[in-house]
């Protein structure tokens, strides 16, 4: 199909919800990513954090390909190993004591944390403690519930009434002033993907961690984004040193399949019929969460990892220095990080430059370029996504240079 006709196509047939950019991949491999037409990009974004080792993986394309030939979905009606096995890997992974639930997605692993708390927060069965508190600029998904959760304004517009018993913090500091006998829960991510990959004090976020265990109130941290290694650890929390209650997991997790996990040490929280997923947890995506761990582990303990993270950052810093006149400062932690950029414009500049250039980067919000790419990217690949990028900066650079 000609690219003209899919545009067509597209926009006759697709909601308008998504600024697509005037692409159509046929194929990846690795940290690349292949056009219809054959010019290839390096991949920066893997999916938006989700295929965290990286396309056309040949040991999770075997995975699936097994499962896909065995049985891809029974109801959760039934017993499944894989999906016993994938919870116990990451209980292990966590070191936890803890149990798992399984759903679709980010949104649907926060929406299910959410209820765990309301649970807890119940009193002789009836609604006692059920206030949750989140963070200015923080992003836990699209549904009601999680949107209202959502610390950002711009993605409220239109969707009112939301549901009751969420309050914004405007940092951590301001989360203690909220705090009454109705709270149940304090809910962040720990680096924030869409609130410009901003990271969080590891010692006030220790603090506000401290100060809740000792007044029973519950610590949800959202780690889609942040969990499954890409911070160099299984988890973020582990980085900072903190054991939350409730984890919620997604994105990276199967490698492209979709998924959501909660994790939480209130193993008895829940009774038969409290919570529920058809797709959740199917044999399809669990065979392929359990493979994208041992592959992760196994890049992890032989150091593989911290390698990238340490060439990341050092290509991160470079940029800065050369193109100070565009950037501020990097941004995040291990795998998941951000340029800073000047103003809107140039962050807008740099995206589109860059995709021209053939290197894909995200737009993430506080005029920050994000950086996500698969874990397992290549020495290769990363030099050559940074010599592209270094090209879209200096074209971005002649143009404000060209305007004053």
């Amino acid at each position: 199909m000609q690219l003209e006709e899919l545009i067509e196509l597209d926009k006759k047939y697709i909601l308008p919800t998504y600024n697509r950019g005037l692409v159509d991949f046929s194929y990846g491999k690795g940290a690349r990513l292949f056009s219809a037409c054959g010019k290839d990009y390096i991949d920066f974004g893997s999916g938006i954090g989700v295929c965290s080792v990286g396309h056309s993986n040949e040991k999770l394309n075997n995975a699936i390909k097994d499962q896909v030939d065995k049985l891809i979905h029974v109801s959760n009606l039934y017993l499944n190993a894989l999906q016993a096995k994938l919870a116990e890997k990451i209980v292990q992974l966590s070191g936890l004591d803890a149990r798992v639930f399984f759903g679709n997605s980010g949104a649907e692993a926060n929406e299910c944390a959410i209820k765990v708390a309301r649970k807890f927060g119940e009193k002789d069965g009836k609604m006692g403690r059920y206030k949750i508190i989140t963070l200015e600029s923080s992003f836990h998904g699209r549904t009601l519930a999680t949107l209202r959760a959502t610390g950002q304004e711009k993605f409220h517009k239109h969707f009112a009434p939301f549901p009751e018993g969420f309050e914004i913090a405007k940092d951590l500091y301001d989360v203690y002033s909220l705090i009454d006998d109705k709270t149940c829960a304090v809910m962040l991510e720990l680096i924030q993907g869409e609130g410009g990959v901003y990271a969080f004090d590891k010692k006030q976020v220790q603090e506000l961690a401290k100060y809740l265990k000792e007044n029973n109130i519950l610590l949800i941290i959202d780690e889609v984004q942040t969990g499954v290694f890409r911070m160099g650890e299984m988890l973020a929390s582990q980085v900072y040193e903190i054991e939350p209650e409730i984890i919620t997991l997604a994105k990276g997790l199967a490698g492209g399949i979709p998924i959501g996990a909660v994790l939480t040490t209130l193993k008895d929280v829940f009774e038969v019929g409290d919570h529920g997923s058809t797709f959740g947890g199917n044999l399809l995506s669990c065979r392929a969460g359990l493979e994208v761990l041992e592959i992760l582990e196994s890049y992890k303990n032989h150091k593989f990892l911290e390698k990238n993270i340490q060439q990341l950052d050092s290509y991160l810093f470079a940029i800065l220095e050369d193109y100070a006149d565009l950037f501020n400062e990097v941004t995040g932690l291990g795998m998941m990080r951000g340029l800073q950029a000047k103003s809107i414009e140039i962050q807008t500049d740099i995206l589109q430059n860059a995709f021209l250039q053939g290197v894909i980067v995200l737009r993430s919000g506080r005029n920050v370029v994000r950086f996500l790419p698969p874990l397992t990217i290549t020495e290769e690949e990363m030099q050559l996504g940074f010599e592209r990028l270094k090209k879209a900066c200096q074209k971005v650079r002649e143009k404000y240079k060209n305007i004053k």
